[in-house]
């Protein structure tokens, strides 16, 4: 590391709250695809477990259905569990360049959905067999990127669930995933202490950016900042696709 690495993370993760706190969502993705580019995909899952682990689970226990929700969602939930610790191996591999493409692939792939694709919903009948179906693609990209957006993010947005139940959902779906993330790697042994005190350390920039980010949220329009966002993004994955492939 050198002497730029701390504040650069620490600037990361205040910038990750302030889009959660304004969108709701975004935290893991922007620190992945920014740190990703900093360091090793590797390393950025590492640092990204402790703040996502915190900020979504306040976002899961902030919602009023836990319960009805775990009951309808836990087929998607357990399959994306199951899946990302058997791809986890491939984040933790020797191989930083098809990781580094394959996270800004997803990175860019995530962006242009959000961005051009139109709003679908989802029949209970479909619900029931393409749940697990979803959790099992979820896991396998965040295993092997450290980015659980795809398709996760778009599946709970066409179950029809109310705003605040979506928002809880979504809190839950990345909590499971984090949990499963983390213990991917600790099997493979690739945390090592550093990081994990950077990782408990970065919670409190997370923290207050999302606070801003609520304020903020008061003064912007959040469909604005949620498009240059997007746009952002996805020019950051094109240059880590680039950079991976090279």
């Amino acid at each position: 590391m050198t002497d730029f690495t701390v504040p650069l993370i620490a600037l990361t993760f205040l910038a990750a709250g302030i889009v959660k706190g304004v969108t709701g969502m975004g935290l893991p993705t922007l620190a992945m695809g920014v740190l990703g580019a900093l360091l090793s995909p590797l390393a950025a899952a590492s640092l990204l477990i402790v703040p996502s682990m915190v900020t979504n689970l306040w976002q899961l226990l902030a919602g009023p259905r836990i319960g009805a929700l775990a009951r309808r969602l836990w087929p998607m939930m357990a399959a994306s569990m199951a899946s990302t610790l058997i791809a986890a191996p491939l984040l933790a591999g020797e191989n930083a360049g098809v990781t580094t493409a394959g996270l800004g692939a997803t990175l860019i792939a995530y962006a242009l959905y959000t961005l051009l694709a139109p709003p679908f919903r989802v029949s209970p009948v479909q619900e029931r067999w393409l749940s697990p179906l979803v959790g099992l693609v979820t896991g396998l990209i965040a295993g092997g990127t450290g980015v659980f957006v795809i398709p996760a993010v778009p599946w709970l947005q066409a179950l029809g669930l109310e705003k605040d139940e979506l928002v809880q959902a979504l809190g839950m779906s990345f909590t499971t995933s984090t949990i499963a993330l983390a213990l991917g790697l600790a099997s493979r042994q690739v945390w090592q202490v550093d990081q994990l005190a950077l990782s408990v350390l970065a919670v409190v920039p997370a923290l207050i950016g999302m606070g801003a980010g609520q304020i903020l949220r008061r003064a912007v329009s959040p469909a604005t900042f949620r498009r240059w966002f997007l746009i952002m993004l996805a020019l950051l994955g094109g240059e880590m696709l680039l950079r991976g492939m090279a």
